[in-house]
């Protein structure tokens, strides 16, 4: 099993020999990896659809680990309970769905527990909801794919509020990066945040905010 770099950046975050939920797995590429490079022993890859789910059981069957991989039919985390994964990822979902499932899951707030969330839209609420749930980000992974730039967040519950600001939210850990694909997409954002303040600039009462949040970006640039 060859994974694309967005997935890699997942399978790099999973702890060794944890019990492993795949939500959103599609064809379980994923799971299977991590199976096969002896990385986790078992797996649960759920997902919404059965067309998704009949496709990784298609995957799981081929690579001979129906034996260690569970297909599930869930809406999110609905049809988990606290007791079956140590390590969960959420990726190729919107940003917004991601937070919902972190809202409403409440035995989610336990710190054994690894939260891996990639979403495609909507980083910034996904920050937002994690520090509001008391949740520490630990490490941000910029994936490389092509000419697209993934997020990947790497959390785990921390009992307290976490104070946060502005800036937090808009580029998370990624400063504290060395790699190109975290340059880029810093040099991204600051050039999304600059022309929307140049569009408003002595127009708007947003602006003084803007600039601010403008040159605090600038910093992170290198």
């Amino acid at each position: 099993m060859k994974l694309d770099s967005r997935l890699m950046a997942i399978a790099n975050l999973v702890r060794k020999d944890k019990s492993f939920a795949d939500i959103g797995t599609d064809h379980a590429y994923l799971p299977v990896y991590l199976v096969e490079r002896g990385i986790i022993n078992r797996a649960i890859a759920a997902d919404l659809r059965v067309g998704p789910l009949e496709n990784a059981k298609a995957t799981v069957e081929l690579y001979g680990y129906s034996d260690k991989i569970e297909l599930r039919l869930s809406d999110g985390l609905k049809n988990f309970n606290e007791n079956e994964a140590d390590e969960i990822a959420v990726a190729g979902m919107g940003g917004l769905l991601i937070s919902q499932f972190i809202n409403e899951t409440k035995w989610l707030k336990n710190p054994d527990i690894h939260l891996i969330l990639q979403p495609m839209t909507h980083i910034e609420d996904v920050r937002k909801t994690l520090f509001d749930n008391g949740f520490i980000i630990d490490k941000e992974i910029v994936a490389k794919d092509g000419n697209k730039l993934y997020i990947v967040l790497s959390a785990y519950y921390y009992e307290d509020f976490t104070a946060y600001t502005q800036l937090d939210l808009i580029v998370g850990r990624l400063p504290q990066n060395e790699d190109e694909p975290s340059k880029e997409y810093l040099h991204k954002i600051y050039y999304k945040y600059y022309k929307k303040y140049c569009a408003l600039k002595n127009s708007n009462k947003e602006c003084d905010s803007l600039e601010k949040i403008v040159k605090e970006l600038k910093k992170c640039l290198k």
